[in-house]
């Protein structure tokens, strides 16, 4: 029986989504979780590999087993053979030639910027502090630019094995909001694709803030998606700040 299972995790403690000999990752309590309930070594799929101290607020992965659970009974075992920091808040039996990556029509992350002149406590391990005033409107009109399909070099790792760094980038939004519990401005950028390369919502982020700082403008964006070269003004901005927050799929009543 093929299972769905959607998951949230805090990733501060994790090296990353992929297994890692020796080291802590979620794809690697899942399949130990996985294989303590099976009697065996179970495989598990991901819709996407996040990076050491990336979060999810709903992944998706996908793994076979011999015996069959009852949906909310399989997710509650899971649950009790794994640590706090990652919990399955679904499991859905799912057709037999179902895959979280290969399934997958799209993702979208969100990345969270504390701008205020102290870091609340409450989002230290979630978002990026800065200090300094961030200015929403130039921020906006950045992020228009990267709309569309370009080429990302710039704006990826410089090591990559993919066969091409062409992605269409399907919306990327900054909004902004008061956050109760941290008492302070919480700036949010939402980017979704089709697929993303490596650091690529990462170094997107470092853009835009360097933008609302006013460090950076749309002339510096535009030459730098056409010639490849990253501006020296762009970092890869922090990796607890991001947040996977949905993995789309096609439309239920089709392959779920």
């Amino acid at each position: 029986m093929n299972y769905r299972l959607t998951l949230q995790y805090d990733g501060t403690d994790f090296s990353g989504w992929q297994m890692q000999e020796g080291r802590r990752t979620v794809q690697g309590e899942l399949v130990r979780a996985l294989s303590l309930l099976e009697g065996a070594e179970v495989t598990v799929h991901g819709a996407g590999r996040t990076d050491a101290g990336v979060h999810a607020e709903a992944q998706v992965a996908s793994a076979k087993l011999r015996r069959e659970w009852e949906p909310r009974r399989l997710a509650a075992a899971l649950n009790g053979n794994l640590a706090r920091d990652l919990r399955v808040t679904g499991a859905t039996p799912a057709p037999e030639d179902f895959h979280a990556r290969y399934d997958a029509k799209g993702k979208t992350y969100r990345y969270r910027v504390f701008n205020e002149s102290f870091l609340s406590p409450f989002w230290s391990r979630y978002a990026v502090h800065e200090s300094r005033p961030l200015d929403l409107g130039r921020m906006r009109a950045a992020a228009r630019l990267f709309l569309g399909e370009h080429d990302w070099t710039a704006f990826s790792a410089a090591q990559s094995d993919v066969k091409t760094r062409v992605r269409r980038v399907t919306a990327l939004e900054v909004g902004e909001r008061k956050s109760a519990s941290g008492r302070g401005r919480l700036v949010e950028i939402s980017a979704s694709a089709e697929g993303f390369l490596r650091y690529m919502v990462r170094t997107i982020a470092g853009a835009l803030l360097a933008a609302g700082r006013g460090e950076i403008d749309g002339d510096l964006i535009r030459r730098a998606i056409e010639t490849g070269e990253r501006p020296h003004a762009v970092v890869t901005a922090p990796a607890h700040g991001l947040t996977l927050v949905e993995v789309h799929y096609e439309a239920v009543g089709s392959r779920q």
